[in-house]
């Protein structure tokens, strides 16, 4: 059965979006304002030498800036004895598709790491017909520095520090993404970084559906729709550990 809903007259509808109209604006007054803060971040310098296996072999953090002074790296949930990559973070990496070459041309280079051998992180970026940057943190700290890695310690503990809190995780990876700068001296700063929901402003599926009628129509979380771009066509298995579900 289709939802109820109220329905009015022209006049009506119109008066109501003007209303919305100015809550609409003043949201992305204070997005604007949210945005002038987060640049005003102060800057800490990295002063580990983080080294990441690519298909050009093996590279530095301050290497995969490639030539630009700003880094996004995106945390992606892969761990190293994973057979796939985490559905959620397959999601938000649709979106890469045509994105990162305006990027590129605006001083910023983005690239995704996860935990996973390289081999395994290329099959699925294959199979998953993705063309970005994408390189293994395997024999690195970088994963467990910027806390979306966990050791069994800190699973078993159930204490793990992520998005900024001490927590239980319940997994031993997680999502997010990291923001670098690096100077004319070639020395990298880490300037940002967001976890949890604060990931969902990169996913522009959302951005659409928040102007349907039937918004998200999620339940718990967005496992109960969304598959891998290549499953769409399987029946839901239910909840996903890697995503929260």
């Amino acid at each position: 059965m289709e939802p109820q809903h109220r329905t009015g007259s022209r006049e009506e509808w119109l008066a109501a979006s003007k209303a919305l109209l100015a809550e609409e604006k003043a949201h992305m007054r204070a997005g604007d304002e949210l945005a002038r803060k987060r640049r005003a971040l102060p800057w800490v310098r990295v002063d580990k030498t983080y080294t990441f296996d690519t298909p050009q072999g093996r590279k530095t953090l301050a290497d995969l800036f490639d030539g630009r002074s700003q880094l996004i790296v995106y945390h992606f949930m892969f761990g190293a004895d994973w057979e796939e990559g985490c559905v959620g973070c397959s999601f938000l990496s649709d979106h890469m598709t045509g994105i990162v070459t305006h990027l590129e041309h605006h001083d910023v280079s983005y690239v995704t790491v996860s935990h996973a051998p390289l081999a395994k992180i290329d099959g699925f970026k294959k199979r998953m017909g993705w063309t970005f940057p994408w390189v293994s943190s395997a024999g690195s700290d970088f994963n467990f520095d910027y806390h979306v890695s966990f050791t069994p310690e800190q699973l078993e503990s159930k204490k793990a520090f992520y998005n900024f809190t001490e927590q239980d995780v319940g997994i031993d990876e997680q999502h997010g993404h990291s923001v670098f700068y690096k100077d004319e001296q070639g020395d990298v700063y880490h300037t940002y970084s967001v976890y949890g929901r604060g990931d969902e402003r990169f996913i522009n599926t959302y951005a659409h559906l928040d102007v349907t009628p039937k918004g998200r129509n999620e339940d718990r979380s967005l496992t109960d729709w969304v598959r891998h771009h290549d499953r769409y066509e399987e029946k839901p298995q239910g909840g996903c550990a890697a995503c929260g579900s």
